[in-house]
């Protein structure tokens, strides 16, 4: 690492990941260390990790226990 913080990537490392001058990268913080990834290469981990994953009815399930919280907590007030 420079002393600017810049971060040299080997030009054979470059080469065999496919990386271009000026190309997008997001350094992702983990337990374990830090990972660069590309925009995509970091969708591609993104949608992995939520393959199976039902959002939307994880969400409506939460909505309606909130709702349920709270309509009880009405009926209480007059």
């Amino acid at each position: 690492m420079g002393d600017r913080g810049r971060i040299v990537v080997p030009a054979a490392v470059r080469e065999r990941a496919g990386l271009a001058a000026g190309l997008p990268m997001v350094l992702v913080e983990s337990p374990d260390g830090l990972v660069l990834l590309t925009r995509e290469q970091l969708r591609d981990r993104v949608r992995n990790d939520l393959k199976g994953l039902d959002l939307v009815e994880q969400l409506l399930t939460d909505r309606r226990r909130a709702a349920a919280v709270e309509d009880g907590e009405s009926e209480g007030v007059e």
